[in-house]
């Protein structure tokens, strides 16, 4: 099956930082009438793509509009600037509320509910922690830290010393706390910048930032957008099944990208905030879809912390569409919930 030009142009930029994971776009013959608008730059030390079919209602070009929302986001959740929103509520002292923006409130009052909902492994508390293995703003590490560095960082650890003002936009840490919302700022964006979209009278389209992707309508065939699922072995392009979408988000995390090796042990971004260390099990590539990217963002983290049988029983009581992908030795097996079986693409698919 051909595809489509600007969508296979995009797969082929697509980049990723921490926690991510990549997906092919797949389609079927030449555009028709509307042209879809093509649409690119960088944001978040990635890269963000968008096309969309125009209507009489939208601008032929919204770059200048996405780079700004996008620009706006990472100025509130970036951890890697000084002078972000994050940053700051990272060096304010304790016992004291901060005042956050609509926005900051929206992503952690997500961050949460998925941390709660996952036992612990997830926890955007983390930051310190993720700094020490080097996976955060400061170079990384050339050794594995200590047993004790990790078991004194997780003092510093816990969404439960995290006290929430919703009416006045405030937040306050009961202790020494820092926040990283890079397993989630990523889904926020996409949101931002499909919400908008829709509300400009666009009702086809997909926006990707880092590989976190939302879709509505139908591309440029009248169909829904077709998305592939990478194989995790390296950067082959293979793929290991395909999906259609429409009104809907999709984000993937896995081990296979972001890590360091020592002694020829792994150590992935992926890191079980209840013990501070990087997961060590086979499932190695987590695709969740969502009605909203932050979430499905924030799910294929938390699944991929949890490991395959945790991650299994959370996604069923949860509801969740979720693809796994686990290495058993050279091979790779695949699972699926019962609410991600409708999206396959061959639906007389064996069920694994």
């Amino acid at each position: 099956m051909n595809r489509l030009a600007t969508e296979q142009g995009y797969l082929r930029r697509w980049l990723f930082c921490c926690l991510v994971v990549s997906l092919w776009l797949v389609t079927g013959c030449e555009p028709a009438a509307p042209t879809p608008v093509t649409l690119s730059g960088h944001t978040m030390g990635t890269t963000w793509h968008v096309t969309y079919l125009p209507s009489a209602r939208s601008s032929d070009n919204f770059q200048g509009e996405i780079d700004g929302m996008l620009e706006g986001v990472n100025a509130s959740m970036s951890t890697y600037r000084e002078d972000s929103e994050i940053s700051r509520f990272n060096r304010a002292r304790p016992n004291e509320w901060f005042a956050i923006s609509p926005g900051f409130l929206t992503v952690l009052q997500a961050a949460l509910l998925v941390g709660e909902a996952s036992g612990g492994a997830y926890d955007v508390t983390i930051g310190p922690v993720v700094d020490l293995w080097g996976f955060g703003p400061k170079a990384g590490v050339d050794a594995v830290p200590g047993h004790d560095a990790i078991v004194q960082l997780l003092q510093r650890v816990g969404q439960s010393k995290l006290k929430l003002n919703p009416p006045d936009n405030a937040v306050l840490k009961t202790g020494e706390l820092s926040l990283d919302f890079s397993s989630i700022a990523k889904g926020y964006a996409v949101d931002r910048v499909a919400d908008w979209l829709a509300g400009q009278g666009v009702a086809n389209f997909l926006v990707e930032v880092g590989g976190e992707m939302r879709l509505a309508g139908h591309n440029a065939r009248g169909e829904a957008w077709r998305i592939a699922i990478e194989k995790p072995d390296g950067f082959s392009g293979s793929v290991a099944t395909a999906i259609g979408l429409s009104n809907e988000a999709v984000a993937t995390s896995g081990d296979y990208r972001n890590y360091f090796e020592v002694d020829n042990i792994r150590y992935s971004h992926a890191i079980d905030a209840r013990t501070g260390y990087p997961v060590q099990h086979d499932l190695v590539s987590v695709t969740v879809i969502h009605p909203r990217a932050m979430m499905a963002d924030a799910w294929a983290t938390a699944l991929t912390a949890l490991g395959p049988e945790e991650a299994m029983e959370v996604a069923l009581r949860q509801e969740l569409a979720v693809y796994f992908i686990q290495r058993k030795e050279d091979n790779y097996v695949t699972r699926y919930t019962p609410q991600f079986e409708r999206y396959l693409e061959n639906s007389g698919r064996q069920k694994k």
